[in-house]
């Protein structure tokens, strides 16, 4: 890489935010040099590797925490629209690059399984029928079924009823236009396609710090990870997608938007099986509901997962504590993370979410046999020695000041930080993440570029057919892009 490199764009991260965001801007402006820095030997090795996620297509068809029910009992359809709306314009502008050739089979990434919400008791039920009635009445979730029927969910989820009580109360949600994504294919195909178009993907390239210069540019110094040698460059527009490393590196950039916010740490572990039996018994994706007190991330489900030809299952996921931002990270990620102007909003969650750290101490401390225990409530006959544990991806979630009460709130969503002039941006936070990465770097283009979205939208809505529109208000439209999307992404089954 010469040193006199001083690229219109840096992309810092090379997961599926800088991978998305190096698609769109090839769409929209080919004729700008892109550069991504990735600090490991390889990209979509942390919360974009297929085994650090779930790999849930998320559209809220499944996910329980995306519908919460009122005092009165009554459920709010609102957000899971947004997310299932969200994810339609990712599986356009997917289409739209595997028409172009990015790959030459979309189920190197993306395949059909059923989404599944699961419920036990009477609450349960209760919830589970309005929740059906919310949503069965949205264009977005048309074909949601449901049954409160043992019979019917023997022939859904076999693997899941055999053995279980038949005096327990049971009721489900089923769509078959669920998807299982391989997000690290997805973001290296991407990546790959990106970079037969001119991007520059530099791997083991660490980018150590960020400093505005008096014209406005970016100097970025980035540190080979292997050698040590610094170097630096200078752009017009840095994205940091760095995942838990973005929030230390907007901090170091010193934009004022930053301020405030925080980062808690949370790591994840799941059991996995790839006992033939067991995945030939399960062909689905099953969302329930978190136990109380337990944060949204928490809620626990039983995933088909196909990668790399594989087929296997992951139950969880059971929260673990590291102070690492990464997996790859360092200890002191989290105490050098601390500064006198986010101090105030990370004690102020410390202080509001006691439920949330009970809940971590009790998940720290849980025996195998305990860990088991949960997934028998799932599986009732399931054997402790076809399960083995492994960790997950480490996620930093956001904390943020509320500016109403000025105390700090912990956010289980992204966020996007976009510096005052529109020439830095970053985005913390984790799921639904990775699924609705088209829709985050969409507005990403907006609030950084607004000046230049008339001249592009011509070429957006080429790719994203319903780009400026509201799919769940226009169900011609709706109908026209998920049969277009099917038929090019074979979801059909």
């Amino acid at each position: 890489m010469p040193d006199s490199a001083n690229p219109d764009v840096v992309l810092v991260g090379g997961g599926i935010m800088s991978a998305t965001l190096a698609a769109l801007i090839k769409v929209v402006a080919p004729q700008w040099s892109v550069t991504v820095f990735e600090s490991a030997a390889e990209v979509a090795g942390e919360s974009s590797g297929p085994w650090n996620n779930a790999g849930t297509g998320h559209s809220a068809l499944c996910e329980l925490n995306y519908t919460p029910a009122g005092p009165d009992g009554r459920v709010d359809p609102a957000k899971a629209v947004t997310i299932n709306e969200q994810f339609q314009v990712s599986r356009q502008f997917w289409s739209y690059l595997v028409r172009g050739g990015m790959t030459g089979s979309p189920k190197d990434f993306i395949t059909p399984v059923p989404h599944l919400g699961f419920v036990t008791g009477e609450a349960g039920r209760s919830y589970m029928r309005a929740r059906h009635e919310a949503l069965a009445a949205q264009p977005l979730f048309e074909g949601l079924e449901y049954t409160e029927d043992a019979a019917e969910l023997a022939r859904w989820i076999p693997l899941m009823m055999a053995g279980r009580d038949p005096e327990q109360v049971v009721a489900a949600t089923r769509s078959v236009a669920g998807t299982d994504v391989n997000f690290g294919s997805l973001t290296r195909l991407l990546l790959e396609d990106a970079a037969g178009q001119g991007v520059a993907v530099h791997c083991n390239q660490r980018v150590q710090d960020l400093d505005k210069e008096s014209d406005g540019r970016w100097k970025v110094t980035v540190e080979d990870t292997r050698t040590g040698e610094r170097r630096t460059l200078r752009t017009r527009f840095v994205f940091v997608g760095a995942g838990g490393g973005a929030l230390p590196l907007l901090q170091k950039a010193g934009i004022p938007e930053i301020r405030g916010f925080g980062g808690f740490p949370v790591s994840g572990q799941f059991l996995r099986t790839t006992s033939p039996e067991l995945v030939g018994t399960h062909q689905a994706k099953v969302y329930g509901q978190a136990a109380v007190g337990a944060p949204p991330m928490s809620v626990p489900h039983l995933d088909l997962r196909l990668i790399d030809g594989d087929h296997s299952l992951l139950f969880g996921p059971y929260a673990g504590f590291s102070p690492k931002f990464l997996k790859a990270g360092k200890l002191w990620d989290l105490p050098a993370s601390v500064r006198p102007h986010n101090l105030g909003s990370m004690l102020g969650v410390a202080r509001t979410n006691v439920p949330l750290t009970t809940y971590l101490v009790k998940e720290l401390l849980q025996s195998r046999s305990a860990r088991h225990g949960t997934l028998t409530d799932f599986v009732p006959l399931a054997e402790q020695a076809d399960w083995d544990m492994i960790t997950a991806g480490q996620r930093v979630q956001v904390i943020k000041r509320d500016p109403a009460t000025g105390r700090g709130v912990l956010q289980f969503g992204t966020e996007l930080v976009v510096g005052g002039d529109g020439s830095i941006a970053g985005l913390l936070g984790a799921s639904p993440g990775a699924s609705t990465a088209v829709s985050a770097m969409l507005t990403l283009l907006e609030q950084c570029f607004p000046d230049r979205i008339p001249a592009w939208r011509p070429a957006l809505q080429e790719a994203i057919p319903s780009y400026g529109h509201r799919l769940s208000e226009e169900p011609a439209l709706l109908a026209q892009v998920r049969s277009e999307t099917m038929q090019v992404l074979e979801l059909n089954g």
